[in-house]
């Protein structure tokens, strides 16, 4: 099933609610979510917020789960991620010189825009025709785009999980000036959660929950230990080049090449004809 008919089918679902109970996901001062059991928004009112994680969306209600063990936090590891290095910040402060180092400066500096003025006036000479064009491969060819180099590293980066002991819970978020009220329950036979949330309660303040990776650093005896235990894998014990259902025969003519005699009379019927 496609997200458009789960989301129609899902609102459709809420009009449709039995009972006596006042409040619809229609009501102007609700929230209605449906997420995942790793927190991520799959139905929301607003549509940019699909496919978002909550704690992004609303940190305060992300941490009261959390606080009240609806949702886990389990630490992973990326063993194969790439990292930007350390950039080293130099200091402001000019380093002593003397006269004569800034006059070599000076003249390295001259004799690099001489060069550069010859090259450019032998393009335009030697391609007057097509000069805007070379000039212009000339400048573009000498800009170098500036790319941070990656190097492997260890990362680790938190996920959420669902506690399936824990299917309906409520509470409340004191957000400074109000308190923010919500009720979330597990969907029958699926891995969803239906999350309804006061919306005239402001909770921004809170920071939001991320799943931002860091790099785990190691020193040198961690690092000489994992080196160690990461073994080489093992040889089969025997050779297994050669099966008995694998006895196929060939069936087609790709595996002969011969001449075709049409193609050969051709350029000689053309050859008559002229």
């Amino acid at each position: 099933m496609k997200l458009g008919g789960l989301q129609r089918r899902f609102w459709a679902a809420t009009r449709q609610a039995a009972g006596t109970c006042p409040e619809s996901c229609a009501d102007s001062d609700l929230d209605c979510f449906v997420i995942d059991n790793n927190g991520f928004i799959l139905i929301s009112e607003r549509a940019p917020e699909t496919g978002r994680f909550l704690g992004e969306v609303d940190g305060a209600l992300l941490s009261q789960l959390l606080s009240m063990g609806v949702f886990s936090r389990v630490t992973m590891y990326d063993y194969q991620a790439m990292c930007r290095p350390q950039s080293h910040h130099h200091s402001g402060t000019q380093p002593l010189g003397s006269p004569l180092t800034a006059f070599l400066t000076a003249t390295r500096w001259l004799l690099h825009q001489l060069c550069l003025f010859l090259l450019e006036w032998c393009a335009w000479g030697s391609w007057h025709e097509r000069g805007a064009e070379a000039k212009a491969v000339f400048h573009h060819s000498h800009k170098h785009k500036k790319q941070d180099v990656l190097q492997p590293c260890d990362t680790e980066y938190p996920v959420f999980v669902h506690r399936e002991a824990v299917r309906e819970a409520n509470g409340i978020i004191e957000c400074g000036t109000c308190q923010k009220v919500f009720v979330i329950q597990q969907i029958p036979n699926s891995n969803l959660l239906l999350l309804v949330t006061d919306s005239t309660c402001d909770c921004s303040s809170f920071p939001p929950v991320l799943q931002e990776a860091t790099e785990v650093k190691y020193n040198a005896s961690v690092k000489c230990d994992r080196m160690r235990s990461q073994k080489l894998r093992r040889r089969p014990d025997s050779c297994h080049a050669f099966h008995a259902e694998e006895n196929a025969q060939d069936c087609g003519g790709t595996a002969d090449t011969s001449a075709s005699l049409a193609l050969l009379l051709l350029p000689l019927c053309a050859f008559l004809r002229a």
